[in-house]
C-alpha cells in the first residue's frame, strides 16, 4: 500500500510539473516564435481605436492590446495592429489571423458559445443610448416615434435597436450600413434623425465626427447592457487565461496604488499583496500563465493600470470626456473587480 501510495504521489508530482511546462499554451508559442501579437482592432474609433497620419495606433481597446504584449512578450510595442469593421472581426479570430480581439465587442450568450470563441474579463462596461441634433429638441428616446434611425450592421445594437421600439409600440425606419464610417457620414448628412449605438461610441462620434459637437446630444436613456472586451479563440484555456489575468492586473494595481510613475519604488513594499502582483519575494504567479515573475510589473510599467489607461483615452480630458460609472472600482461603487493573485 506505501509503494502505491507513493507511486500515486510520484505520479500526481510528475503531471503537475508537465503541466506546469506546458501552460503557455499553443497560441503563446506561436506569438513568441513570430515575435507580435496579433491584435484585431477597431477599423477607427477615436478614443477606442484610431491610427493618426504616421501610422500610430492608440485607444482604449489599443492599450489592452499593448498590455497583453508587455505581458506575453516584455515590449507593448510589439503588436500588429489588423483594422476590422463589425462583419470581419469574428472571422479574423476564427481563422487565426489575429490572436485577440479587442474591439469594442459585446459579450453575449450567442458568441460566446456558437462561434467557437470564448470571452473573459469586461474591460468596459456600456449600454446602447441614442445621438440625436441638438435642434430636434428630443429630450427622450420615447419621442422618438416614426424616426430615421442609422444603426450598423452586424451588430448586437441592430437587434437592441429592434427590441427596444417593438417593446414601445413605436415605429421606426432604420438606416442601415456595415460600414461605420458610412454610417455616421450619413447621420453627419442628415440621412437619419438619431444614431444608436453604445454610449461610448456614441460619445467618440460625436467628439470627433461631428463638426461641432455641441450640436448633438445623446439621450439620457440606455436601452441595452453591453458588456465589452476582448475576446479569443476557443480551445487555448492557458491562452485566454493570460488575456484575462492581464486586465485583473491593471485593476489590482489601480486598487494598490500603483501606477506606471512610481511602479519602480513598489517594489520594495512588504505588502503581500503588491509583492504577489509585481513578482517580489519569490512570487511568481506568470509561470501559471506562461510568462515569468515580472508580467504584470512590466504592464503596469509600460502600459499603466486601469485608470490610467481608462483616463488617458476615454476619461474627463479627453475629448469623449467619460465618467468612470460603472467602470469605476468597486470600492468606489463601480463594477470592476479583479480576483485576488494568490
Amino acid at each position: 500500500m506505501l509503494k502505491k501510495s507513493l507511486l500515486s504521489l510520484g505520479l500526481a508530482a510528475g503531471l503537475a510539473l508537465s503541466s506546469t511546462s506546458a501552460f503557455a499554451g499553443k497560441t503563446l508559442d506561436s506569438i513568441k516564435q513570430k515575435g507580435t501579437v496579433s491584435c484585431g482592432v477597431n477599423a477607427g474609433l477615436g478614443g477606442f481605436g484610431i491610427a493618426d497620419s504616421a501610422g500610430k495606433w492608440t485607444g482604449f481597446d489599443v492599450d489592452f492590446c499593448r498590455a497583453v504584449a508587455a505581458a506575453a512578450l516584455g515590449d507593448a510595442n510589439k503588436v500588429r495592429y489588423v483594422p476590422l469593421n463589425a462583419a470581419q472581426r469574428f472571422t479574423a479570430l476564427q481563422s487565426g489571423e489575429i490572436d485577440i480581439l479587442s474591439r469594442n465587442t459585446t459579450w453575449t450568450m450567442s458568441r460566446d458559445t456558437q462561434l467557437g470563441l470564448s470571452f473573459g474579463a469586461t474591460t468596459f462596461y456600456d449600454g446602447q443610448g441614442f445621438l440625436v441634433p441638438k435642434k430636434l429638441n428630443v429630450k427622450s428616446a420615447k419621442q422618438l416615434k416614426g424616426a430615421t434611425v442609422c444603426v450598423q450592421s452586424g451588430t448586437t445594437t441592430e437587434k437592441n435597436l429592434a427590441d427596444y421600439f417593438r417593446s414601445k409600440k413605436m415605429s421606426y425606419k432604420p438606416v442601415v450600413y456595415e460600414d461605420l464610417k458610412a454610417l455616421i457620414a450619413a447621420y453627419a448628412e442628415g440621412r437619419c434623425a438619431v444614431f444608436t449605438s453604445d454610449a461610448s461610441q456614441l460619445a467618440a462620434i460625436r467628439a470627433n465626427d461631428m463638426k461641432n459637437p455641441a450640436d448633438h446630444v445623446i439621450l439620457p436613456e440606455i436601452i441595452s447592457k453591453e458588456p465589452l472586451g476582448p475576446v479569443v479563440r476557443r480551445g487555448d484555456e492557458d491562452w485566454a487565461k493570460l488575456v484575462t489575468w492581464t486586465h485583473f492586473a491593471m485593476l489590482a494595481a489601480e486598487e494598490a496604488g500603483i501606477t506606471s510613475a512610481n511602479v519602480d519604488s513598489k517594489k520594495s513594499e512588504t505588502l503581500p499583496d503588491i509583492q504577489r502582483l509585481l513578482g517580489q519575494a519569490n512570487n511568481d504567479f506568470g509561470k501559471s500563465i506562461g510568462v515569468d515573475a515580472a508580467w504584470a510589473y512590466r504592464v503596469i510599467k509600460q502600459v499603466g493600470n486601469y485608470g490610467e489607461v481608462f483616463e488617458r483615452n476615454v476619461g474627463k480630458n479627453t475629448p469623449l470626456k467619460l465618467d468612470r460609472g460603472q467602470n469605476a472600482l468597486w470600492t468606489n461603487g463601480g463594477l470592476q473587480y479583479a480576483p485576488p493573485i494568490r
